[in-house]
């Protein structure tokens, strides 16, 4: 009897593993109360979430209790393609403008390294007009020096220029028969260089009338024709790499205040365009027979 009263009641451990129990519940209240929330991490993630499901605009007709739970849960009447203003979003997505028009923001990180990728291939164009300038002033070097031919460039395109005075008698659109020879080494350079071709005519601002040009447009159309005939004789350059045009005395080199600007201005300038350019010309825009031509 006396061992039947001894054994009622809870087993001794229960006392052991409910201690227990109480103050692992104490340790993780106390980690609790101890944590910091980091604010930002939680919208970002709060933004995160929102982006991927949406917030419903349109809700079902029907006032069930479960409607009514999801419009008092809203946040705002955002529509599903549009995050909120208030949405804190990671440093890639989209953010909303104050005018309504999502707009793409960029990390520091990433901002750098598409600058440097831009550096780089302006670095790269640089390098390749480099190497084709190189090769025309080689092949030209002659005319350069005696002042007849010049070379301009810059990151995109090259132009040569071409003189009045050592390539058209005054008033005409012939060619001089001793400029023929450096028509036919640009001619050969410009084979070695890609890039489409753009032949264009200039004079200065004294008014032209003759039998054969009624104005400054047609002598300046004529000189630039003059010289893509020559360079196309041979058949070397193809006809689709040219355009020709006539400029009259509308972009001037300098001022037309004295002689020796007037003679600065009366050129043919080809600019040859970077072959990395979109617009390439279809076709070589020539003037009728009639217009002249060598």
């Amino acid at each position: 009897m006396s061992e039947k009263k001894a054994s009622a009641g809870a087993p001794a451990w229960v006392m052991t593993f409910a201690d227990l129990m109480s103050l692992l519940m104490c340790f993780f209240v106390l980690l609790l109360s101890f944590a910091e929330m980091d604010i930002i991490k939680f919208k970002q993630v709060a933004g995160s979430m929102k982006m991927a499901f949406g917030v419903q605009q349109d809700v079902p007709s029907a006032e069930s209790e479960q409607t009514q739970e999801f419009l008092e849960g809203r946040e705002s009447p955002t529509p599903l393609a549009q995050p909120s203003k208030e949405t804190v979003e990671s440093p890639t997505e989209s953010i909303q403008a104050p005018s309504g028009s999502p707009v793409k923001s960029e990390s520091p990180e990433m901002a750098e390294i598409m600058e440097a990728l831009r550096q780089a291939e302006i670095a790269e164009q640089e390098e390749i007009n480099r190497q084709r300038v190189m090769k025309l002033t080689s092949s030209l070097q002659d005319e350069i020096n005696k002042g007849m031919v010049e070379i301009d460039s810059d990151t995109d395109d090259i132009v040569i220029r071409i003189g009045e005075k050592a390539s058209f008698a005054s008033g005409t659109s012939d060619l001089r028969t001793g400029f023929l020879p450096t028509l036919q080494r640009l001619q050969a350079a410009l084979a070695d260089v890609d890039g489409a071709i753009t032949v264009a005519g200039h004079t200065d601002n004294q008014p032209i009338r003759t039998a054969k040009f009624r104005s400054n447009w047609e002598l300046s159309a004529s000189r630039a024709v003059s010289v893509v005939h020559e360079l196309l004789k041979t058949g070397k350059l193809p006809l689709e790499r040219f355009v020709v045009e006539g400029h009259a005395d509308g972009k001037p080199l300098v001022p037309n205040d004295s002689a020796e600007n007037r003679a600065k201005n009366r050129r043919v300038e080809l600019t040859i365009v970077h072959p990395g350019k979109d617009a390439q010309p279809e076709k070589v825009i020539e003037l009728p027979s009639a217009v002249g031509s060598s």
